[in-house]
């Protein structure tokens, strides 16, 4: 009976690590370059934030701390994922084009 319950004591702490470890893996990510966030791309003069879908070509004005677009954008993001939320609805936010 110590056997059983011991391997199912086990069990159970395997399934709790498993599962802690994939909200690990979820909120630290691979570390690809797919998972980027923002580019900045000084020869173009161009600031993209993949997460938004934002591509924005003023980026002296950006880097002196003239970023009331972005965070409108990112407002706007969040806004329309909690919406999406709310309603019963997948979120999903706009796609980037191959060239950026």
């Amino acid at each position: 009976m110590a056997v059983l319950r011991s391997r199912l004591l086990k069990l159970k702490e395997d399934e709790e690590k498993a599962k802690y470890a994939a909200q690990r893996r979820g909120q630290i990510g691979s570390g690809d370059r797919s998972e980027r966030i923002r580019t900045y791309n000084f020869p173009q003069n161009r600031l993209t934030d993949h997460r938004v879908g934002l591509t924005l070509y003023n980026l002296p004005q950006v880097m002196e701390g003239r970023i009331d677009e972005v965070i409108a954008a990112l407002q706007k993001a969040d806004y329309e994922e909690k919406l999406a939320a709310l309603t019963g609805q997948t979120y999903s936010p706009p796609r980037m084009g191959a060239e950026d």
